[in-house]
């Protein structure tokens, strides 16, 4: 038979093997960790990128729009200034003279509301 110190050399041998399979367990879970981790990053990141571009397409397709939009507007209001300046030319005079002879050509009378009190 062995001698109890032998099989006291063997347990510890085998609780020292035991015990660097549980360290080696634990780096190549930490590994795989780390590896799910960069992976994960990796895909947030092309969703990301690819979400971003989505975006700024939509919004340069808005804008685009937007700035066209404004383009227009601002040659109708032009427009608009245009035709008003040339109608204000057209009947200054016009408007003036009817108004200056409503003015001056005062006519006196009594007013047809007004009542005597005697």
């Amino acid at each position: 038979m062995t001698s109890p110190s032998q099989g006291i050399h063997q347990l510890l041998q085998a609780e020292k093997r035991a015990k660097d399979k549980l360290e080696e367990a634990k780096k190549r879970k930490e590994k795989r960790l780390k590896q799910a981790k960069e992976e994960a990053r990796a895909e947030i990141n092309r969703y990301r990128m690819r979400r971003d571009k989505e975006f700024r397409l939509k919004q340069s397709k808005v804008m685009g729009s937007q700035s066209s939009l404004s383009e227009e507007v601002e040659e109708q209001t032009l427009g608009k200034i245009k035709e008003l300046n040339g109608s204000y030319t057209k009947y200054m005079e016009i408007v003036l003279k009817e108004l200056l002879n409503t003015v001056c050509d005062v006519k006196p009378g009594i007013h047809v509301n007004y009542r005597a009190i005697h």
